[in-house]
């Protein structure tokens, strides 16, 4: 039986998604069914996403403006609705990050988000929003797509070689995750550096954090706790953890270094291992 749950579209990006795709389908003189069929899809997928019961992806975007012709509608729409699925107290975090024109991280413990794989991110989001994994993981790959722009921000990201070792998925999916370091360690706009176990003491040990420079706008600090993210541009800090930054990617290896523990770790630790020998 169709849908016809009734949707309050100013209620979220997400709410105006459904009615407009609802809006546009019946404009159009189509049933769900026969969307669905357009779209490759499920006339029940349609149904949730019109209802609001599921969050589309960029791909169905993409497929719904070529099928309704809408002139790329629901592809701006999706940014939005992606966007609004990350926890409310990142969302101002994220929205300054897609801003910026450079972005300096150490992480300590995992992969910098922005360079994550799909597989790698389900893992890391499964631990805390398990109910949530499609959208959460939607949203993250959502936010990768700045790397991407014509202009993308300059990133140098200093991973801990923790990072490379804690296995988060299990070894297929860790194999998978260090390769694409690999493959982002060749993009002109992105550096990447291991800090290695034996550098011992260094800038990193109170956590990982963020330091983001825009074109107009002051610097910005971030860190963030269990449950909330903490910004600042205060200027001392911005100074304080500048240094603190400089000197982490003095110590870490070499990009070349680097890019040789990475692929060592990967063959070493989670390289196909061979099966039992056949007698």
């Amino acid at each position: 039986m169709v849908n016809i749950r009734s949707l309050d579209p100013s209620a979220s990006p997400l709410d105006y998604y459904g009615s407009e795709l609802r809006r546009l389908r019946e404009e159009a003189g189509l049933n769900q069914d026969q969307l669905g069929k357009i779209l490759f899809c499920t006339g029940s997928l349609v149904g949730q996403i019109e209802t609001a019961k599921k969050v589309p992806t960029r791909q169905f975007s993409e497929r719904l403006d070529a099928g309704l012709m809408t002139g790329g509608l629901f592809s701006r729409l999706v940014g939005l609705v992606l966007k609004s699925q990350l926890p409310t107290w990142f969302q101002p975090y994220a929205e300054l990050e897609a801003r910026a024109t450079y972005i300096s991280t150490y992480q300590s413990q995992l992969v910098y988000g922005l360079l994550q794989t799909p597989e790698y991110a389900r893992a890391v989001l499964s631990v805390d929003h398990p109910d949530r994994l499609d959208e959460m993981v939607a949203a993250r790959m959502e936010r990768q797509r700045i790397l991407d722009r014509e202009h993308p921000p300059v990133t140098c990201v200093v991973l801990d070689e923790a990072a490379l070792r804690l296995e988060i998925g299990g070894p297929e999916v860790m194999r998978r995750q260090l390769q694409h370091l690999l493959g982002c360690m060749r993009r002109q706009w992105t550096q990447i550096q291991v800090l290695p176990f034996t550098v011992g003491q260094h800038a990193g040990m109170m956590g990982s954090f963020n330091l983001l420079r825009f074109e107009d706008d002051p610097d910005l600090f971030y860190a963030e706790s269990y449950d909330a993210g903490h910004m600042t541009a205060n200027p001392q800090v911005i100074r304080e953890r500048s240094v603190g930054y400089a000197r982490l990617q003095a110590t870490a290896l070499s990009r070349e270094d680097s890019a040789a523990l990475i692929a060592r770790v990967m063959e070493e630790r989670y390289g196909h291992q061979p099966g039992p020998a056949v007698a």
